[in-house]
C-alpha cells in the first residue's frame, strides 16, 4: 500500500473518529473554504523552507559544514517531494480532509532534528536532544513536518535577530519535543492552541494543522512562557519505552 504523508491525510476528508462530543471538533467534510485554507498554509510552509535552505546553501558569508550541507539537502529534498504530493492529491480533487495517523515509516529522531535544525542559521539556533531521545522512533513524515511548521512558526514570529531553540527529551509519559522562541504567549497564540475550528484567514492555521497531526498520533501540544522572555511550544508524543 503506498505511504501517504500525515499532511496528505489533510486532503483525504475531515472525518471525526468517535462520538460527536458537543465541542466543534473537525469541521465536516465538504468545508471548501477551510480546505482551500489548509491547502495554501501547506504550500506556503515547504515553499518558505527551501526558500531559507538555498538561501543558506548560496550565503558566502555564513559557514556550512559537510554535515550541513547534507542535511539542508535532505530536508529539501523532503519538502519538495510534499509539494508533489500536496499537488498530486490537490489535482486529483480527493475532497474533504481526514486526520487519520496513516503507516508511514518509523526513523531515529536525531536525523529530523539534524535537518529542521538547517531552518535556522548556526548563530541562532540552539538544539540539544538526549541520547535516548535521539534514537527514539518516530513516524518520519508527520513528525518532519510538525517540527518544520514550528521552526517557521518561531523564525516567523519571533525576533528577527533572537534565538531559537530545538529541543528533546524521553520523559514521562513519552516523548517530549520543544521549539522555542524570544517571542511572547498573546491572545492569538493561545486561541491558536485551543480553538477546535482555525479562525478566518491564515493566521493560527499552522499550529491548529501541528495539533491535528500531533492528535492523530495520540499527543498533544501545550505553551509556556520562558523567563526572562520567550515561548516554548512543547509537543508530547507517546513513546512505549519511556518507563
Amino acid at each position: 500500500m503506498r505511504e501517504r504523508h500525515g499532511l496528505q491525510g489533510l486532503l483525504r476528508g475531515f472525518r471525526r473518529v468517535g462520538p460527536d462530543r458537543g465541542d466543534g471538533g473537525l469541521r465536516a467534510a465538504g468545508d471548501p473554504e477551510l480546505l482551500l485554507r489548509v491547502l495554501c498554509h501547506e504550500f506556503r510552509t515547504p515553499v518558505s523552507t527551501l526558500t531559507s535552505l538555498t538561501r543558506a546553501l548560496a550565503d558566502d558569508g555564513r559557514v556550512l559544514t559537510g554535515a550541513d550541507r547534507l542535511a539542508i539537502t535532505r530536508l529539501a529534498r523532503d519538502q519538495a517531494v510534499h509539494l508533489q504530493a500536496l499537488l498530486r492529491d490537490a489535482t486529483a480533487s480527493t475532497g474533504a480532509l481526514a486526520l487519520t495517523a496513516q503507516p508511514e515509516p518509523a526513523v531515529p529522531l536525531a536525523g529530523i532534528l539534524r535537518e529542521v535544525a538547517t531552518l535556522v542559521p548556526a548563530h541562532r539556533r540552539r538544539a540539544r536532544a538526549t541520547r535516548r531521545a535521539a534514537d527514539c522512533p518516530v513516524p518520519a513524515r508527520r513528525t518532519r513536518q510538525v517540527l518544520v511548521n514550528l521552526m517557521e512558526n518561531a523564525l516567523r514570529h519571533g525576533p528577527v535577530d533572537g534565538q531559537v531553540g530545538l529541543y528533546a527529551a524521553v520523559r514521562r509519559p513519552g516523548l517530549r519535543l520543544l521549539v522555542t522562541d524570544e517571542g511572547r504567549v498573546d491572545d492569538a497564540l493561545l486561541d491558536a492552541l485551543r480553538q477546535p475550528v482555525p479562525a478566518a484567514g491564515m493566521s493560527g492555521l499552522g499550529l491548529w494543522i501541528v495539533r491535528q497531526l500531533v492528535t492523530a498520533d495520540g499527543g498533544a501540544v501545550h505553551v509556556h512562557r520562558l523567563r526572562p522572555r520567550g515561548v516554548a511550544l512543547e509537543v508530547l508524543l507517546p513513546y512505549a519505552g519511556h518507563g
